[in-house]
């Protein structure tokens, strides 16, 4: 499998993209990944790059975004940072990655027992941590159920994986109030912005 082309970037449609990461994740799940050279595609991106998607995922060590939608060297931007949130230095990165770079889909990609989501849900305070989990209290604080106080901790996984799925949209709803170039490119269809969940049991990926 080689590396994208431009005229192959140019030809794929945001509902196309989108296709494209559910193959790859089907493939993975049934560990049946496309065969590719890497050293390869090395070769074949050093002049250029033509990736199709942007994915904005966690840094958890289990949830490697290449490897989990059986992805090579030029195909997606890779934004990554605790509890998959957007700042401004990340709605920059994805404005480049669409706008200039030419990608057709954002992926806001959250996963089940997320330990980002699990220190928000306890409130918990370290250092700079402090500062980026209080952008995911939001999540927690929309999550109605359970109603007892005593429920709403790391301890209960449902409750940490419903607040990761409610992150990921209110990352989203950031994502077009906070990027007028996103939000424009979405509306005119040039992009499409989407949620998703990783199991981090199973390996698959489930679309919002």
């Amino acid at each position: 499998m080689k590396a994208l082309t431009k005229e192959v970037q140019a030809s794929i449609t945001p509902e196309k993209a989108i296709n494209i990461l559910q193959e790859g994740n089907k493939r993975f799940v049934q560990n049946k990944n496309a065969n590719r050279d890497l050293l390869e595609q090395v070769s074949q991106t050093s002049s250029g790059q033509y990736p199709f998607a942007t994915i904005l995922g966690c840094i958890d060590s289990r949830v490697p975004l290449e490897v989990v939608f059986d992805q090579g060297i030029g195909d997606i931007f890779s934004a990554r940072v605790a509890g998959n949130i957007a700042n401004e230095d990340i709605l920059g990165s994805m404005e480049f990655a669409c706008k200039l770079a030419g990608t057709k889909a954002i992926v806001v990609l959250g996963h089940t027992s997320c330990g980002a989501v699990k220190g928000a849900c306890d409130d918990a305070k370290l250092g700079n941590l402090t500062t980026l989990l209080s952008k995911i209290r939001p999540a927690v604080e929309a999550v109605s159920e359970p109603g007892n106080s005593a429920e709403r901790n790391s301890g209960n996984l449902e409750f940490v994986d419903n607040v990761a799925e409610k992150n990921v949209e209110l990352t989203i709803q950031n994502i077009r109030q906070n990027s007028p170039v996103l939000k424009e490119m979405e509306d005119k269809g040039e992009i499409v912005i989407k949620g998703a969940m990783y199991n981090i049991e199973s390996g698959e990926v489930t679309f919002l």
